[in-house]
């Protein structure tokens, strides 16, 4: 067994130099916590599965240096975006199943008294790496305890065809929603259109129905965390989506997080909203060449409300309580994020993961292409899904219900404004009562 020291796991002066010259600026350095992994250790870590193949290949790279110089195996059990959530849910109640989770949102504040804290890691490395970004750190933060690790933002832009987008008359891609509007009806009309998910897709369809409510100044619920969501805001923000949704390709209420992906990338939409990981989808393959070169990308546009309000789905890490390795587990998380392995990870991930650390934000993949701007200050500028109350296990409910997705999904296809907010009021009040 190896006894993981401050030195070998936080790497000291010589790796906040090191990342330094890999992009990341030189912290002062707390004193971090040494943890021993127990004799004979084995890890088990359920993540979400990778839409970038690099930031899978690092993050494995990782772990198989951890492996190497502690001797604890880690298994990586990766499952679909839908599917980890529940997945985490059940292995949190009945207290088996992987020991670690790579979660969505507020997820861990569904099962918080089931995970271990994390608190003293996670201000060491903090203070070792400028400090955590507000809304991830948000997401991990109960009761002034980090229930969870923040890990990152994987920030949602506009992807578009340029030439589709100047074959139907716009010269530059709209800056607010009502020319947004009408750029999309431009392009239903020249047989280019757009698609954004109205199904249960856990990044872009919640990304996308939040953006609808807030940039329409809508609300789920007010500071005080009543339900708010019957609202002529919200009216508004419906209206504004039966019209885009008039422009969309067919079948969009069944998407899911890969649907509009593949949509786009088979040439069946020209716009979307997605991770940068559907233009590298594009760039890596010969086949799709021209595509690449005709993708460009844009913060969303900005609504009524003034001001740019995006969700991007956040990240974080978790432990469960009934693992048998706690410390081992802890090894593991100060281990990934030492300073010239999270540097390599968010390389890696070429500009798909938007680190939750600020100490990260100078790393050059940021800059490399501009296809990256759009995404460079998600986890900075990103909007709690909880707005504007305090997250908790009822944004949390609310989330992993589908209630505001659901909402638009069904004033879009058929359903009254009124009767659509009805129901989202109505199941919005079970978790806020």
């Amino acid at each position: 067994m190896v006894d993981i020291t401050r030195r070998h796991l936080m790497a000291g002066a010589a790796g906040l130099a090191a990342a330094s010259a890999l992009g990341g600026r030189a912290f002062a350095q707390a004193a971090a916590p040494t943890y021993t992994p127990e004799s004979g250790a084995e890890l088990r870590l359920l993540r979400w599965v990778p839409f970038v193949k690099g930031e899978e290949a690092a993050w494995n790279a990782n772990s198989q240096a951890f492996t190497e110089a502690t001797g604890v195996k880690v298994t990586i059990d990766q499952e679909s975006w839908e599917d980890v959530r529940p997945k985490a849910a059940v292995a949190a109640n009945v207290g088996s199943g992987p020991d670690m989770v790579m979660s969505w949102f507020d997820d861990p504040f569904q099962y918080p008294d089931k995970l271990i804290p994390v608190t003293e890691l996670a201000n060491a490395i903090g203070e070792a790496n400028g400090g955590w970004y507000d809304g991830p750190r948000g997401y991990a933060v109960k009761d002034g305890e980090f229930i969870a690790m923040p890990l990152c933002a994987i920030g949602n832009a506009i992807c578009y065809r340029d030439s589709h987008m100047k074959a139907a008359g716009f010269s530059e891609f709209p800056t607010d929603s009502a020319g947004f509007l009408e750029l999309c009806k431009a392009l239903h009309g020249k047989g280019t259109p757009a698609g954004f998910p109205h199904g249960k897709a856990v990044g872009d369809g919640n990304n996308y129905a939040h953006w609808l409510l807030w940039s329409n100044d809508g609300e789920m619920v007010d500071e005080q965390s009543k339900v708010a969501i019957d609202s002529e805001a919200t009216r508004k923000a419906i209206a504004y989506a039966q019209e885009l949704y008039k422009t969309f390709i067919p079948g969009t209420e069944s998407w899911l997080d890969i649907n509009n992906n593949r949509a786009f990338l088979a040439g069946q939409v020209s716009l979307t909203a997605n991770g940068v990981s559907l233009y590298y989808a594009a760039k890596n393959d010969p086949a799709m060449a021209e595509i690449a070169e005709d993708i460009r990308t844009h913060v969303l546009p900005i609504g009524p409300v003034g001001k740019s309000v995006e969700l991007h789905q956040t990240t974080s890490l978790s432990i469960f309580k009934h693992t048998k390795y706690p410390e081992a587990a802890m090894a593991y998380l100060q281990w990934m994020y030492e300073a010239d392995r999270m540097n390599a990870w968010i390389e890696g991930a070429s500009a798909y993961c938007c680190p939750a650390l600020k100490g990260f934000a100078d790393n050059p993949v940021w800059t490399s292409n501009p296809i990256h701007a759009p995404y460079a200050k998600a986890s900075e500028s990103l909007r709690p899904n909880g707005y504007a109350g305090p997250l908790g296990p009822a944004s949390a409910g609310v989330m992993a219900d589908y209630v505001l997705v659901d909402m638009f999904a069904e004033a879009v296809t058929g359903a009254s404004a009124d009767d659509a907010i009805r129901g989202a009021a109505r199941r919005a009040g079970r978790y806020y009562s």
